[in-house]
């Protein structure tokens, strides 16, 4: 009878009996430095800003513990859960979660994720942001989501004064209370947001939800709002931003849980979304029943108001992602150091050098994308800068996203039959990759967006080659796919049926020239060769020449 031992498989296909090397050593990738250990980081973050980087090794080393890692699988086992009465049957509309969700969202609030940006003289603090973010994320990316929701609200929450001084001070405040009492008994709050109904969808034209004055109208004024959410996402913060109609047509409105006399809102929940992904995360439907909230923005200018927010949340999807990325190599390639077939490590056998080479390529592009948007937020008041971020986000968004999905799967699958058990992150990072891809915009209407700037403001586009332009001459097979791409703008017949492809175009093309400017030769000539020069299929299909070592110690030092 064959032995147990003899029926390990991994991804190369070799059976081994070699299962002492699994079995007898813990494998769990713990007690690192996600900023020291991640040299990718280190050069986008000077490639885009100064920053203190001892506060990001600070961070990256907190990140990196053992209690806080384990703070990550908790959050995510123990699902939220929804009490919509207490025991006397009052209406209570409370979603209890598990203490290590409080935990990461204490520790990240308290960074001011949700707020560095937002400060009096703050320089590079978008790049300082989403160098914590990425780290944060490879944790949980459940809690992610007010923590973007949050700090994307605040250039939304500008727009009526009477509102942004009741709010930011709370809002930019580095501290964490989910006390669920009202927020003016309150020092620091969290912001949501509730756009989409079930008839509609991305279509919010499409929405019924009403709102009618309560005293006086027009921005800053109170309003009582009824009809529903289909996704009301982090249904426990303290206030949501909801689109609604008026008389004079869809509106932005800041709708709190607790009304200003001290009493419930009128936000019912119905239940919470059972999915697949971002489970430490609770997202919600909900009923609005004379919801009181004040107008944000003016009258008839709801998707105006929140086209901002809308930016940075995409961008936050584009960070989210590539640190799904990040982490899903760094389980892969520190498996395959510890794991033999045959007497080899799989770290040193050339297929899986292939595999592991590609994905690692596959996240440095997203992070240098990532990055470079990162800078042009920085740069609000330089239009140049502004034109590349507004076709960028979609861009990024579009193209880091859905790659995503198939970049986990893979990592999973070097793991080979430990990387389905789901006491391993890589289960997690799997059913999280989608996620990004869906929500803020799904990626027809990333591509779809990208057309509709282009048509708007032609120098959109104008500077996306402005910017490809500055990595001329180094290498031929980019400046060729630069030209192709061009010629393929100046020679569209369907632009909507073509745009997915133009839109992958005009990401690879940006991430093999950042890339080529600010990596080493070898990461940027793997990149060029395999996704310009030829074709992508699937992950593992590097071209021969490459200097591949070079590629992988750049994933994780050795001594991890």
């Amino acid at each position: 009878m064959m032995s147990v031992t003899n029926l390990n498989v991994d991804q190369d296909g070799l059976s081994s009996t070699d299962t002492h090397d699994v079995f007898n050593q813990s494998l769990a990738l713990e007690n690192y430095n996600l900023y020291g250990s991640d040299v990718p980081l280190q050069e986008a973050v000077r490639a885009n800003g100064t920053v203190d980087e001892g506060v990001l090794r600070a961070y990256g080393q907190m990140c990196g513990r053992a209690d806080v890692i384990n703070w990550g699988y908790e959050a995510n086992e123990s699902k939220p859960q929804l009490d919509t009465h207490d025991r006397f049957g009052h209406r209570v509309d409370l979603v209890r979660f598990h203490p290590a969700y409080h935990q990461l969202m204490d520790m990240a609030l308290s960074a001011g994720i949700h707020s560095g940006p937002w400060q009096a003289d703050a320089k590079h603090a978008h790049v300082k942001r989403a160098a914590l973010s990425f780290m944060q994320s490879q944790i949980d990316a459940g809690h992610g989501c007010p923590l973007t929701m949050t700090f994307a609200a605040v250039p939304t929450l500008k727009l009526t004064p009477s509102v942004a001084e009741v709010w930011l001070p709370k809002v930019l405040k580095n501290a964490y209370q989910p006390d669920n009492i009202p927020y003016y008994e309150k020092r620091a709050v969290t912001i949501g947001m509730g756009m989409t109904e079930k008839q509609g969808g991305s279509d919010v034209q499409a929405n019924t939800t009403s709102a009618r004055p309560i005293n006086g109208s027009g921005s800053g004024a109170l309003y009582a709002l009824n009809g529903h959410k289909w996704f009301l996402s982090a249904p426990m913060c303290d206030a949501f931003l909801m689109l609604a109609k008026t008389d004079g047509g869809l509106s932005c409105f800041l709708v709190p849980r607790w009304r200003e006399d001290g009493q419930k809102n009128g936000l019912y929940l119905q239940r919470l979304k059972n999915k697949m992904g971002n489970v430490s995360n609770a997202s919600s439907e909900v009923e609005l029943r004379d919801a009181h909230g004040w107008m944000v923005g003016e009258e008839g200018r709801g998707v105006p108001a929140i086209i901002e927010m809308v930016a940075l949340t995409r961008f936050d999807c584009m960070v989210g992602s590539s640190a799904g990325q990040r982490q899903a190599v760094v389980q892969a390639v520190h498996h395959a150091r510890r794991r033999q077939a045959f007497g080899a490590r799989l770290i040193d056998q050339p297929l899986m050098q292939n595999v592991l080479a590609d994905l690692q390529l596959e996240a440095e592009g997203s992070l240098a994308l990532t990055m470079r948007m990162a800078r042009a937020l920085d740069n609000a008041d330089d239009p140049a800068e502004q034109l590349l971020m507004r076709l960028g986000t979609a861009v990024g968004k579009f193209w880091i996203c859905k790659r995503t999905p198939g970049h986990a799967y893979e990592a999973m699958e070097c793991l080979g039959g430990n990387g389905v058990i789901e006491n391993c992150i890589m289960p997690r990072l799997y059913r999280e990759a989608p996620i990004n891809a869906i929500w803020e915009g799904s990626g027809n209407i990333q591509a779809l967006d990208v057309l509709r700037a282009i048509g708007k403001t032609p120098a959109v586009l104008d500077q996306w080659f402005t910017e490809l332009a500055t990595s001329t001459g180094i290498f031929p097979d980019l400046d060729l796919a630069v030209s192709k791409l061009r010629e393929a703008f100046d020679g569209l017949r369907d632009p909507v049926y073509q745009a997915r492809q133009l839109v992958q175009q005009l990401a690879l093309t940006m991430q093999a020239s950042l890339l080529a400017r600010y990596a080493p030769k070898a990461v940027a000539e793997a990149f060029v060769r395999s996704r310009l020069a030829g074709g992508q299929a699937i992950y593992g299909c590097l071209p021969d020449g490459l200097n591949i070592a070079a590629i992988l110690d750049r994933v994780l030092p050795e001594q991890y």
